[in-house]
């Protein structure tokens, strides 16, 4: 027998509501598409004066913009060009290195040898 009264009796709690309050999954794919106009089409989105639209994972400018064919094709030239002068540089850096890690290798078998040299004179 509890000392204080009845012993803890939580109240029951209500039952809950349907997740969703619309009854739109119920409709049909016809009903649903004329109702909620599900023909998307691709997102699109406006900067400043271009129109953009996402295609194939990737946002192509609708308008052209201020950019002309030629100047996209000079522009893709120009890219090029830096591209192949990078790859360059990068080899010539990577020969650079390898010139002197070469350099330095010999630098210290020399030191080695001349250290031995010392030794052996004393």
């Amino acid at each position: 027998m509890p000392l204080f009264g009845n012993t803890f009796s939580p109240k029951k709690t209500p039952p809950r509501k349907s997740a969703s309050l619309s009854n739109l999954h119920t409709l049909d794919r016809s009903t649903r598409e004329i109702e909620l106009g599900l023909e998307y089409g691709y997102p699109m989105m406006n900067l400043g004066s271009q129109n953009f639209k996402f295609e194939d994972g990737q946002w192509i400018s609708e308008s052209g913009g201020n950019v002309s064919g030629k100047e996209v094709q000079r522009l893709k030239k120009r890219n090029l060009q830096l591209e192949e002068e990078n790859n360059l540089l990068r080899l010539k850096i990577e020969v650079l290195l390898d010139m002197l890690s070469e350099s330095t290798a010999e630098t210290h078998l020399i030191q080695k040898e001349l250290e031995n040299v010392s030794r052996r004179k004393k």
